[in-house]
């Protein structure tokens, strides 16, 4: 006899989604985390909350979080994000690599998915502090990312654990899985160690949702290649791929881009895993606009390429093949009232000056004559008669340069400036497993492996290069949903 009927391998979004909709199928379900309570909620814990959905305008938005003040429903643009432009989001970032059947999924469940979470007692916000601007007098977002949980991710891990605890769901703390229970009918469990010691459960399904191997140098180092077992991890310390290495010797077949990940600039002194204290603070994603220049004092990105949103998980790879794998972002007084949150907080790797001389001196490890020659030259490039707008692509760019700033481009010269030290955080890996449209996971003969399913980050297929921000969770919580439910039918 089966102890369960579905083990949750994983405490984070994708698998806490999971036990509900399993619970929702009415299956008895555990939850292995192989964190402690204190650290558990793997990457999702770390994250800002923020939640990519299809919208199709302002009465969405009302019906996703109905406790909006009037002054709020009056004040704000919230404009739509259609199927459409998630559709074209997802094949221009990912180079059109995106596997279509699993992108559809995830694009025409996002918002069903996050009115099913509402129904679990979980309550959303407008994404106001890192996604709107205030143009006169009303809020406007842009980039297509609206949503966040109430709380951000610490919040997202809250709302889903108290859900779990409400359905009846057992979480199990310091419990981690180590390999599956299968043979020739399919997999039936897990073998695992629990507070130290050695055990087993039995279960007519498994889902696996245990995250990446971004906290695995040596993974890191083998799949995405010298130089990554250098880059601090944004976010948990447990996600070291034991689920992806379960599912492989199980005969899973591997699936997308093994070689990417979604990495960005994070603060230089950051420490080598998250820090829960700080959460998201680390992150520097004002970039857009001013200057990020590396330790020969030269730019290397147009920092002006689209919305931080698609390119922000994708630079943090340019930082880490740069010098020294650091840079600099550089802002003067016209746009330091743009600069989101993180910037401001106490564990900040900064430098201000009245002068650029003086600035450069306080950048650790810059060639100051070239730092000073590469502003000179992108001043001189800048085309001034066009408008700054940070709510668009505003086209105010420069010509002529190595490499051209294409929006958002305003000349550097009013003190007092500003510069922040960043390198290369790790957030996820893009490599995974192979899943079909029921969130089973596939052989290396192509066919379903009974009894396993897998969600999160482990899901391999979706995104290659780069992501759209906010995609991560919403991922999570549409696989998680699909893989609990067909679990549950056992």
């Amino acid at each position: 006899m089966p102890d369960y009927d579905v083990i949750i391998v994983g405490g984070g979004n994708a698998a806490l989604c999971a036990a509900l909709s399993a619970r929702e199928g009415g299956a008895s379900v555990v939850v292995l985390e192989r964190a402690p309570e204190d650290e558990a909620g793997g990457n999702s814990r770390f994250t800002a909350g923020a939640i990519r959905t299809v919208y199709n305008g302002h009465d969405d938005i009302l019906d996703l979080m109905p406790d909006l003040t009037d002054e709020e429903k009056n004040n704000t643009d919230f404009g739509d994000y259609t199927e459409e432009k998630f559709f074209d989001d997802m094949g221009t970032v990912t180079d059109y690599r995106t596997d279509p059947d699993l992108a559809e999924l995830l694009i025409t469940r996002s918002f069903q998915t996050l009115k099913w979470l509402q129904g679990k007692g979980l309550r959303f916000m407008p994404l106001y502090a890192k996604q709107a601007f205030k143009i006169d007098g009303k809020f406007k977002f842009w980039g297509g990312l609206t949503v966040e949980a109430y709380g951000g991710g610490p919040g997202l891990i809250e709302m889903l654990t108290d859900s779990c605890a409400r359905e009846g769901i057992e979480i199990r703390y310091n419990a981690r899985a180590l390999s599956l229970i299968k043979d020739d009918d399919g997999v039936h469990g897990v073998n695992l160690r629990e507070n130290g010691k050695s055990g087993e459960l039995r279960a007519k399904s498994v889902v696996l949702a245990c995250g990446g191997f971004e906290a695995n140098a040596e993974m890191r180092t083998r799949y995405l290649g010298p130089g990554w077992e250098l880059a601090p991890v944004r976010g948990t310390r447990f996600n070291t791929g034991d689920g992806i290495q379960m599912a492989l010797e199980a005969g899973a077949s591997p699936r997308g881009n093994w070689s990417g990940c979604h990495a960005v600039a994070w603060d230089r002194n950051a420490p080598e895993f998250g820090d829960l204290a700080v959460g998201d603070g680390f992150q520097k994603h004002s970039y857009p606009f001013g200057l990020i220049v590396n330790a020969d004092g030269k730019r290397f990105v147009d920092e002006g390429a689209e919305f931080r949103n698609y390119t922000y998980a994708k630079y943090g790879r340019e930082i880490l093949n740069q010098p020294r794998q650091f840079a600099y972002q550089v802002f003067d007084q016209k746009v330091v009232h743009l600069l989101r949150d993180e910037y401001r907080i106490r564990e900040v790797t900064k430098a201000q000056s009245d002068t650029l001389e003086g600035l450069v001196e306080q950048m650790e490890g810059v060639n100051a004559e070239q730092f000073l020659r590469t502003v000179k030259d992108y001043n001189a490039a800048v085309q001034t008669d066009t408008k700054f707008d940070p709510t668009v692509k505003d086209g105010r760019r420069t010509e002529g340069l190595a490499v051209d700033k294409t929006n958002w481009a305003n000349t550097l010269d009013e003190p007092p400036y500003m510069a922040f030290g960043v390198t290369c955080g790790i957030t996820f890996t893009f490599g995974g497993v192979r899943i079909d449209n029921d969130a089973q996971v596939i052989d290396t003969d192509g066919l379903a492996i009974p009894g396993l399913y897998a969600a999160g980050e482990m899901v391999g297929g979706l995104f290659y290069f780069n992501y759209p921000g906010g995609t991560g969770l919403i991922s999570g919580a549409v696989f998680g949903k699909i893989a609990g439910a067909n679990a549950a039918k056992g």
